[in-house]
């Protein structure tokens, strides 16, 4: 079994519906952030790992050759797979899968990606090995994750609407064996072989009209309050739900910016 609760697909499979419509306001300007490390051209070919719902697949494609995207959520990949058509994208490669062991030959891609995804990967260097393996040589990886939580008021006011519900929920504490570690992030990287690696800050800034707008887009696009949901059943959730509304609105103020703020490790396959 896994340690980590969103190593495995349920989770997502659960938020996928709530997490197409309401995260693209917070992750798609990472997103945008991360294409604009890489040069890309109308030949290019791009791999989107963990690509959920298909933030960044979604602009790569409308700029590039091909993108193929892949992630373990089946559902995720069906959402990613209906705004791809929505959108007239027909270059777009969408499968589920395990970005610890891509279905993918070596030396294929310009570019590759994971948004959010590889950093809760259970081997993060079988996932960091595999996204090196797949580029061509003078490819570009970007990989993005959340620096620590004291870092972002948004998350800070997710968490106090969660402990306002169960307290047994506490902030974390930074973890520094983990990405949010920029040296351990570097690290890794240049373990799987990538060269003048470079991690870079990224703050986005959110606001929102009230309260419920709030919950409306940050807490339904939340996997761990969805798989909590889930466990505890219709009616215990009523009851936390109230309480985690509560809080919100007794603590933020409308119109008020909110920010949260990533690490984007940009590495670069060496030439032969």
């Amino acid at each position: 079994m896994f340690g980590n609760p969103l190593a495995v697909a349920e989770p997502w499979d659960l938020v996928a519906d709530g997490y197409a419509e309401f995260a693209p306001a917070i992750m798609q300007p990472f997103s945008a952030r991360a294409l604009e490390f890489v040069s890309l051209s109308a030949q290019s070919q791009v791999v989107d790992v963990a690509a959920g719902s298909g933030m960044l697949t979604l602009l790569a494609a409308e700029r590039v050759a091909r993108v193929e995207a892949i992630d373990f959520s089946e559902s995720m990949i069906t959402r990613l797979t209906k705004a791809a058509a929505e959108a007239g994208l027909t270059n777009i490669g969408a499968q589920v899968g395990d970005g610890q062991a891509l279905p993918f030959g070596s030396d294929r891609f310009d570019a590759g990606f994971s948004m959010f995804g590889l950093m809760f990967f259970p081997d993060r260097a079988r996932g960091f090995a595999e996204l090196f393996r797949v580029l061509r040589p003078g490819g570009t990886a970007v990989v993005s994750s959340w620096a620590p939580v004291a870092d972002s008021p948004l998350m800070r006011m997710v968490f106090g609407a969660s402990a306002a519900a169960d307290p047994s929920i506490q902030e974390p504490r930074p973890n520094f064996l983990s990405l949010e570690n920029p040296e351990v992030f570097e690290s890794e990287m240049r373990g799987a072989g990538f060269e003048a690696v470079s991690i870079q800050r990224h703050s986005t800034m959110l606001t929102f009209g009230d309260s419920e707008q709030l919950w409306e887009v940050v807490l339904r696009s939340s996997a761990p309050l969805e798989l909590i949901r889930h466990t505890v059943g219709a009616e215990a959730w009523a009851g936390r739900a109230a309480l985690m509304k509560a809080f919100l609105a007794a603590n933020y103020r409308p119109g008020r910016p909110l920010s949260t703020t990533a690490y984007l490790g940009i590495g670069h396959k060496p030439e032969y």
